[in-house]
């Protein structure tokens, strides 16, 4: 069945000049990107994101992160996109992300870990909305 996910490069991905080779491993795993910008995320988009975190010890310094510089959004569809997606993506420390993931290959610690991707079609369907609303 064919689904959509968000899949946000961080700031960190952006300044090291990765987001090319980041992005083309979505599209060279039959994923087909429906939206992609490239901008600050701003202090409500992050608290929107975020939401689930507030109140743990890592909510500031995760915001203060997100805000550091800009981010590539973007927006793809397929089959399977979020479970593939995220198989791509890797292990959320890059520690334990396995080689040949996009963590596993280009993050460096847990705090700039290169890449968000929603975890379930749920919150794809309200992570794409914060930063691309009226996308069909």
């Amino acid at each position: 069945m064919s689904e959509r996910t968000y899949v946000m490069l961080k700031p960190d991905a952006v300044r090291r000049g990765f987001a090319g080779r980041i992005l083309q491993r979505f599209e060279d795993a039959g994923l087909r990107m429906v939206a992609m910008q490239r901008f600050d995320v701003s202090e409500a988009q992050s608290q929107a994101l975020y939401a689930e975190h507030e109140g743990k010890p890592f909510y500031d310094s995760l915001l203060t992160y997100i805000h550091s510089g800009p981010v590539v959004a973007t927006v793809w569809e397929g089959t399977g996109a979020v479970a593939l997606a995220r198989k791509l993506i890797g292990a959320t420390d890059p520690a334990q992300a396995a080689p040949g993931t996009i963590r596993g290959d280009f993050g460096l610690v847990m705090d700039e870990n290169v890449v968000h991707g929603s975890d379930s079609v749920q919150s794809a369907e309200r992570e794409i909305p914060i930063f691309f609303p009226g996308l069909d």
